[in-house]
């Protein structure tokens, strides 16, 4: 038996508020930390850089695995709807 896939997955808000919060308070600590290092402006403009790349590449890092997972799923749905075309196609129900 063919098993239907599930539409798309709904966050609470709940969820949505922590995530976000999460965000803010990690990149708000770091740069608190990286302001009170006892070090030249330019290693801490350095950090502060390395920081900001980090966060960057991690987001598209995140959305490149989350399309190719959402573009197998889509490839799934079609590969499924062929074959329950070719089954009705040959085994016609009565």
């Amino acid at each position: 038996m063919i098993q239907k896939l599930s539409g798309p997955q709904k966050d609470t808000a709940a969820w949505m508020m922590q995530v976000w919060l999460s965000f803010v308070i990690s990149m708000m600590a770091t740069g608190i930390g990286i302001a009170y290092l006892p070090v030249n402006g330019w290693i801490k403009g350095y950090m502060a850089m390395g920081t900001l790349f980090t966060v960057g590449s991690s987001f598209t890092l995140a959305k490149t695995i989350r399309d190719k997972h959402e573009a197998t799923k889509f490839s799934a749905r079609i590969d499924e709807a062929r074959v329950e075309k070719i089954l009705a196609e040959h085994h016609p129900l009565k």
